[in-house]
């Protein structure tokens, strides 16, 4: 995740940057109402297909929020599991003297390694694109260049990444980047949202909820997920100088289901 409240570049749910920075910016939805939801009890489960798979990640976290859980389960099989990390998230905590960008950035790849590593993903099979945060979209060329590398090379069956309508502009671009990507290979796209959580409703019209599917978590994938997310300590408690977490309990609770979601694309929607 990057800092709350920075703007969308744009999507298929309009290109308003003002509205999408609020929205994030926003009291978000608490987990208690998602949970009371009855939409997702409607979603099919999907399962993983044979062969590697390549997850992308706009920031150092999105890939264990989002699908962190499904890749532990996936490597614990024995399974090749990439994963693509765009930025290293170096602008989620602006104005901070302790941990300033080059610092932060060093800190960020080294919870992500350490997050990885709890999750059991090979280390040759990470890779690092070093786009500047917040500058994803202006790179979005780049990183499907990088990304379709990484299918080709692998062999891979899958790319799983950020939703394309997640109201910010890096999870967004990446997206785009992955579908393009994957288009381009001939494999299947899946999407995890990630600050949808936090700025949708139930039922919210702006999301496309049929296109939705589950992927149940065993309990011990569950605690692997949970054990990689502490991890990020930069992300989930405040720092001396910046009072601000961007990943506050009440957020993280939204990635801690014993499920993940994604969206699978097709040609009718």
């Amino acid at each position: 995740m990057a800092e709350p409240g920075r703007p969308s570049g744009g999507s298929g749910m309009g290109n308003d940057r003002r509205a999408a920075a609020e929205a994030i910016q926003a009291p978000g939805t608490e987990e208690s109402l998602w949970a009371a939801w009855a939409g997702w009890d409607q979603w099919d489960e999907v399962a993983v297909p044979e062969g590697p798979v390549v997850v992308l990640a706009a920031h150092p976290d999105d890939e264990v929020l989002g699908f962190g859980g499904t890749s532990g389960g996936l490597t614990s099989a024995g399974r090749q599991v990439h994963v693509v990390t765009v930025t290293d998230g170096e602008g989620s905590h602006p104005g901070s003297r302790l941990m300033p960008p080059p610092v932060l950035a060093q800190a960020r790849r080294a919870e992500l390694a350490e997050a990885l590593d709890v999750l059991g993903v090979d280390r040759q099979l990470r890779h690092r694109l070093g786009v500047a945060d917040m500058r994803v979209a202006e790179e979005e060329a780049h990183v499907c260049s990088q990304v379709e590398k990484v299918l080709r090379n692998s062999g891979a069956t899958l790319c799983v990444a950020p939703w394309s309508g997640d109201l910010h502009s890096d999870h967004e671009a990446a997206g785009r980047a992955a579908r393009a990507a994957a288009s381009a290979v001939g494999i299947e796209l899946w999407q995890y949202p990630v600050w949808m959580w936090h700025w949708a409703v139930p039922d919210d019209p702006r999301v496309p909820w049929r296109s939705f599917h589950r992927l149940p978590l065993a309990p011990e994938e569950l605690a692997r997920k949970k054990s990689a997310l502490r991890c990020f300590r930069t992300q989930i408690a405040p720092l001396d100088d910046h009072a601000a977490v961007i990943l506050p309990p009440e957020e993280l609770a939204h990635h801690q289901r014993p499920f993940e979601t994604v969206l699978v694309e097709t040609e009718s929607g």
